[in-house]
């Protein structure tokens, strides 16, 4: 019985991650209303993104160590309260920069909340279980990934962007609850300390899994970020039909979690390396391969494949090398979630600089050094290590 209600907490956490990841993503299909309805431009109302991004990515650090030794499940349940208040604001917001304020809680609640959930699976389930778990609780950021827009736009059609934020919040609130019901008590194993975020950086195996995921995660998103105009140019695919393949690319990408999910419970260095390795060859194989509709679908289910396995991967990776797991794991959210910005900063410069097959095989630059980094890496390293 205890067991079973373990698994419920995993599902709690899952659930946490995927409504902290569609919050995230949301505001993409609700541009042009808030926009219009708050008298900004539609540039300035992707800052409903930016603005939350770039919190999470500090405060997925910073949170840890300003808790100490709070309860990890007092401090998940607190970080959906806030993004139950974050979302409240949201929907109540009279000016865009109010708007902004109440988009900064809910990036707070991305960071920490991300930085502990990564890092708790081996402390709800037995070893043997652990992989099963990650795969559960990173399925939540690949469903919301695939989710956010679509579900953000439909849902704005059919009411309004304040009652969308609203949900959210009510929604949070409920998943708070849950957290709060069904997990045990988790006492900090070893209070984070900031110095531990630097010492993180001295262990090689950490160390290679931090540059592999800037590399991977800066070179996807220089590409993917021009996703819509690669498929309309490149592979002469309409653009009424682009949100459909995008919604089959996030599927293809949960797939991607799963199997992972069960690769890097075997051969977690296996796991990490196959991704770079198939995300160079599919990308900067696009521009050659991938002219025709056909050929550019298949390679975009593949490029969704590959890169939904990274969360799950690279967290076996961290649990299997780091000395401090929620330590490591709290510098990755920060890694993870700053080359998500960098990547689509420095796509933008070179698709302005140059075209997009440029910005792809720029993009697949970056892969090769991450093939390098893992390749130089001994296996027995990561695959030699116990969960911790």
């Amino acid at each position: 019985m205890e067991q079973q209600a373990r698994w419920w907490a995993v599902i709690a956490v899952m659930s946490g991650i995927f409504l902290l990841v569609t919050a995230e993503q949301l505001p993409i299909g609700l541009l042009s209303q808030v926009a219009l309805d708050l008298g900004v431009t539609e540039g300035t109302a992707g800052l409903m993104v930016t603005v939350p991004g770039v919190v999470a990515a500090l405060s997925a650090p910073l949170l840890p160590v300003a808790v100490g030794r709070l309860d990890r499940r007092v401090m998940l349940t607190g970080l959906m309260i806030i993004m139950t208040l974050g979302s409240v604001l949201s929907a109540m917001a009279e000016s865009f920069m109010l708007l902004l304020a109440a988009r900064a809680l809910i990036g707070m609640s991305i960071g920490g909340f991300w930085a502990i959930a990564g890092s708790i699976a081996p402390r709800l389930v037995p070893e043997e279980k652990v992989a099963r778990a990650m795969t559960i609780i990173f399925g939540g950021v690949t469903a919301a990934s695939v989710l956010g827009v679509p579900l953000g736009t439909l849902l704005g059609d059919i009411s309004s962007w304040r009652w969308v934020f609203g949900g959210l919040g009510a929604f949070s609130l409920l998943t708070a609850g849950l957290i709060w019901l069904w997990l045990p008590t988790l006492p900090p194993r070893e209070p984070v300390r900031l110095g531990m975020l630097f010492q993180q950086v001295f262990n090689r195996g950490v160390r290679v899994a931090v540059l592999t995921t800037a590399c991977v995660v800066v070179g996807h998103f220089v590409a993917y970020t021009f996703i819509s105009p690669i498929l309309q140019n490149i592979s002469g695919i309409e653009q009424r039909n682009v949100s459909t393949l995008l919604l089959l690319y996030g599927a293809a990408g949960l797939i991607g979690n799963v199997v992972a999910g069960m690769k890097a419970a075997r051969n977690p260095y296996a796991a990490v390396l196959a991704i770079p390795v198939l995300l160079l060859l599919v990308v900067a194989s696009f521009p050659l391969l991938g002219t025709r509709p056909i050929s550019g679908v298949l390679l975009l289910m593949v490029w969704g494949a590959i890169f939904g396995s990274i969360s799950v991967s690279i967290q076996t990776w961290i649990l299997r090398t780091a000395p401090n797991t929620e330590a490591a794991t709290a510098l990755m959210a920060f890694v993870f979630n700053m080359s998500i910005g960098l990547g689509a900063l420095i796509g933008g410069r070179v698709v302005d600089a140059t075209s997009l097959p440029t910005t792809m095989w720029a993009a697949a630059a970056l892969f090769l050094v991450g093939v390098v980094l893992v390749g130089r890496t001994p296996s027995r390293l990561v695959n030699g290590g116990r969960i911790r």
